[in-house]
């Protein structure tokens, strides 16, 4: 899947319909940033928005992942399957996202610990705080990403 290929092809395809993005954007229930994202190849549109947009725009699923109207071509799967197929995907792109927060604050957890174990000297008193702030900071990162994925 090329996005910006995608992108061009609903701009083309808007724009044919004499839309601008901010009626399409509200025909979705969706922010005319969204659709201006989409065209320019930014993201990708959300699987639970994809069947309104082809309809919107007159297009089949299997066009807008091509990025091109279809051509003299037989498909081995259908609509249905594409449009699982892109849920999935996007499932597994939040999980990795939530992932990597978890790892964050677990890297967090152990700079801390690392932090908690030394001390003693002028110098090791500043590496101590130095992986203090660092674990703090990774936290909340960690627990920004987590919360974001899960938000989603």
């Amino acid at each position: 899947m090329d996005q910006l290929a995608i992108g061009k092809f609903i701009t083309l395809k808007r724009k044919e319909k004499n839309l601008t993005q901010e009626q399409l954007a509200e025909q979705l229930n969706i922010s005319n940033k969204t659709v201006s994202k989409w065209e320019t190849g930014k993201c990708m549109p959300d699987y639970s928005v994809i069947k309104n947009l082809c309809e919107v725009l007159e297009i089949t699923i299997s066009e807008l992942m091509d990025g091109e109207e279809e051509k003299e071509i037989i498909r081995s799967y259908d609509e249905e399957q594409t449009l699982e197929l892109l849920r999935r995907v996007q499932e597994l792109e939040r999980q990795k996202n939530t992932l990597y927060g978890m790892l964050l604050i677990v890297m967090g957890i152990a700079m801390l610990a690392i932090a908690q174990t030394l001390g003693g000297s002028a110098v090791r008193d500043f590496f101590a705080g130095l992986f203090l702030g660092m674990s703090i900071a990774e936290m909340l990162v960690g627990v920004y990403v987590v919360g974001k994925g899960i938000a989603k």
